[in-house]
């Protein structure tokens, strides 16, 4: 009889460590579940930033596509243009006079303007509002 008890008790012993061993099992497995949700949620959101990026690229593709066209229309025009100017030029003398005349210097401190280094100065420039220059009092009579 004290062999049996002594099975019984080992035997719930072996139980509740059993029990507690699952227990803690299940806690390690809702664990890894709430990891598992966080990293699919991170790989979700990469993969929709990764498909936007894309999109973006083949946009930015697309336009910059788009001004390479533009570029070489616009060269063309102006091509075209000069081939223009210097027909005219090469046929009438007095065109040629006046392309080459010195233009008043009211009008040439109206067309000067600073160096820049870059676009950004430029705009900067532009933006800023500067008065034109000094083109000569004008005087009434």
């Amino acid at each position: 009889m004290r062999l049996m008890i002594v099975l019984l008790l080992g035997a719930c012993a072996l139980a509740g460590l059993q029990t507690w061993r699952i227990g803690g099992l299940h806690d390690e497995a809702d664990r890894a579940q709430r990891i598992i949700g966080t990293l699919s949620a991170g790989i979700e959101s990469r993969d929709n930033a990764i498909h936007r990026l894309n999109d973006d690229a083949l946009s930015r593709e697309r336009q910059e596509q788009t001004l390479r066209a533009q570029l070489s229309q616009a060269g063309q025009r102006a091509r075209v243009r000069e081939y223009t100017i210097q027909r005219l030029l090469n046929e009438n003398q007095e065109m040629r006079d006046w392309y080459s005349a010195r233009l008043p210097d009211g009008i040439g401190r109206m067309h000067a303007r600073p160096a820049f280094a870059s676009a950004a100065d430029y705009l900067r420039w532009l933006s800023g509002g500067d008065e034109l220059s000094d083109t000569g009092k004008l005087t009434r009579h």
